[in-house]
């Protein structure tokens, strides 16, 4: 082979390793698209703040015994272990990612990554690997739909927006200047209250990012499930309700003032408001069975499929569970206890 033959050899071999190199970087730091229905966490759980978040078999969940790091489980309080030192909440899961807004950063951390961190929309595997910051900015809450995170952002200079952004760090704008609870995604359509005028239900159709009416009711934190939304009647004294949309019914499932609620599958879980009287209560989801959880006054009422965990209000632990649809019988969460502890020793 002459001189020149093996010049230009080496040439087409360089620029073929050049070009994989380059298609490496490429394919490994692209994210998956998730399929247009794609719900991040249930509505219920965001509304009171997004601690716990199930996905494909485990629980991630802001240990409040640990300053609310990211840890993850079995539905069972099994195989815990933690993902992160930094305090998250509005805790969103879909494909192999985790979701979350980070409130603080870890003094433990390493690396460019820890440098300068502040509060903010992050993306991470759901090993807690991999953690990228997709925008440094304050949020209420959360909802990740389809491929885009929604998030009712703020600041003293722009006030309240409801912003989004892709998955992949794309694509970021304002959706709306006004205040949009994103956490109820069902049907390619964030359902929400309107605060600006009416307390109507408002839907707002995330293929192109306009709003209409859906009923002209009088209600906070709508909550979608199969057929019927449920809600808390302002008018009514906050009680608890729910509209069928096809329908067109309101049932009324009690009378009493709630504070907040979730709902999960055949449940509701939900804090009475009361002077005299206040604690935690589950009914069916059609009213039935209403039965005391925990006397007292509640908070932060996050489900998964096996447990329902709250704390006491304005207290961060300790943190309470029961069976979410066996019987009741809270206990204190001992396992999200004995590993930070466990972490802090090591």
């Amino acid at each position: 082979m002459t001189s020149k033959a093996k010049n230009i050899l080496a040439i087409i071999i360089a620029l073929v390793i050049i070009i994989v190199l380059i298609l490496c970087v490429l394919f490994t730091g692209r994210i998956p698209e998730n399929d247009p229905d794609t719900v991040g966490n249930t509505p219920g759980n965001l509304n009171n703040g997004g601690y716990f978040c199930e996905s494909d078999g485990r629980v991630y969940f802001a240990n409040a015994y640990d300053n609310n790091a990211l840890y993850s489980m079995n539905p069972d309080e099994t195989d815990m272990k933690k993902l992160s030192g930094n305090s998250v909440s509005s805790i969103n899961a879909a494909g192999d990612y985790l979701y979350y807004y980070m409130t603080s950063s870890s003094q433990n951390g390493s690396g460019l990554g820890y440098m300068g961190q502040t509060a903010g929309i992050y993306r991470s595997k759901k090993n807690g690997k991999n953690t990228a910051g997709l925008g440094r900015l304050n949020i209420v809450t959360m909802q990740l739909c389809g491929n885009y995170l929604y998030y009712e952002t703020y600041s003293s200079q722009n006030g309240t927006s409801l912003d989004k952004i892709k998955i992949d760090k794309t694509d970021q704008k304002t959706v709306a200047d006004e205040i949009i609870n994103p956490n109820c995604f069902a049907n390619g359509r964030i359902y929400y209250n309107g605060q600006s005028g009416d307390h109507y239900l408002h839907a707002l159709d995330v293929r192109t990012d306009r709003s209409s009416v859906v009923w002209q009711g009088d209600l906070w934190n709508p909550i979608v499930q199969g057929n019927y939304v449920y809600y808390m009647d302002i008018s009514e004294n906050y009680r608890l309700c729910r509209y069928n949309l096809n329908d067109k019914v309101v049932e009324v499932l009690t009378n009493e003032r709630l504070d907040m609620f979730n709902v999960y599958d055949n449940y509701i879980y939900y804090q009475v408001s009361s002077a005299d009287a206040p604690a935690l209560k589950r009914m069916r989801v059609d009213g039935s069975s209403q039965e005391l959880v925990r006397e007292g006054i509640y908070q932060n009422i996050n489900i998964t499929s096996q447990y329902v965990y709250f704390n006491t209000f304005n207290e961060s632990v300790p943190v309470y569970r029961t069976y979410t649809s066996g019987p009741v019988n809270v206990t204190t969460f001992d396992a999200a206890r004995a590993a930070a502890l466990a972490n802090m020793t090591e």
